[in-house]
């Protein structure tokens, strides 16, 4: 699947990845390729994936690696994904 994470200064990252992890307002939830189209809102946490996307290098150092996944805590946002492109705008 696509992802896209884009914050108010830019877009962070963008490409293929395998899975995304993000904390929903009632608990953390995955996605995975094929998932059901879907629009939520994010709570504080930490957003995860695991892939090999594109990163923007004015902001590869807000992203740390752990356990094969990439991790950007963030304070809110909103995540959506339609045929397998998720767009995740996070504060």
């Amino acid at each position: 699947m696509y992802l896209e994470i884009v914050t108010p200064e830019a877009s962070l990252v963008q490409g293929e990845v395998e899975s995304l992890t993000v904390p929903g307002m009632d608990g953390e939830f995955q996605m995975l390729n094929n998932h059901a189209a879907i629009v939520s809102s994010l709570g504080k946490g930490i957003v995860a994936f695991s892939g090999n996307p594109e990163f923007m290098p004015a902001f590869k150092d807000r992203f740390t690696q752990k356990d094969g996944k990439w991790l950007l805590p963030i304070s809110s946002g909103t995540v959506q994904m339609v045929d397998n492109k998720v767009i995740v705008l996070a504060d």
